[in-house]
């Protein structure tokens, strides 16, 4: 995943409106109700049948790290699929998005300016036709690169431009070395 799809993912799990299940005998038989077979939880999160079996009656309570991640990882993914539709439909359709990051932003502007792309930290706040874009490309499979373009063309627009009022001459703006982001909606 990406830095984009991981800003997502956490926007998505600050939505639930309950913790998921918290032992692993919970989540396992949550997994099964969602996939409705052992066989199809364990191709999920790559143990075996039997594996899954065990841990569903609480023959084995502690699987190794990288499995207790792929189970914690399959639930969250399932939790509240309602939840987070209605937030993502609300953030496209009226509220739009919040973008927080610092990063190193280039971009492309008219001869006698400067150019020269330098690390600023943003906040800002991105209509719903740029929070609809980003999850419609996020839907399509995009690499990060492609979804980093969305915002960085919103924020062009929002942030340097302001709308059209300013920095008329700016052509390109690139979103680079990204220390961190974080989205809201």
């Amino acid at each position: 995943m990406g830095e984009i799809d991981d800003a997502i993912e956490r926007a998505d799990r600050e939505a639930f409106t309950r913790q998921p299940p918290k032992t692993l005998q919970a989540r396992i038989n949550f997994l099964i109700k969602q996939l409705k077979t052992t066989k199809a939880v364990a191709a999920e999160i790559g143990v075996s049948q039997r594996s899954v079996e065990r841990y569903r009656k609480g023959e084995r309570k502690h699987p190794p790290r990288a499995i207790a991640e792929r189970i914690d990882a399959a639930v969250r993914a399932r939790w509240q699929p309602q939840v987070r539709r209605r937030r993502r439909k609300q953030a496209a359709t009226a509220g739009g998005i919040t973008v927080e990051t610092r990063a190193r932003f280039g971009y492309t502007a008219p001869v006698g300016t400067t150019d020269d792309g330098r690390f600023r930290r943003l906040t800002v706040h991105l209509p719903p036709a740029y929070a609809q874009r980003l999850f419609d490309a996020r839907e399509a499979g995009s690499s990060d690169r492609e979804m980093r373009a969305i915002i960085a063309e919103g924020f062009k627009e929002i942030y340097f431009q302001d709308g059209g009022v300013r920095a008329q001459g700016l052509s390109d703006v690139t979103l680079n070395d990204i220390d961190y982001l974080d989205l809201d909606y």
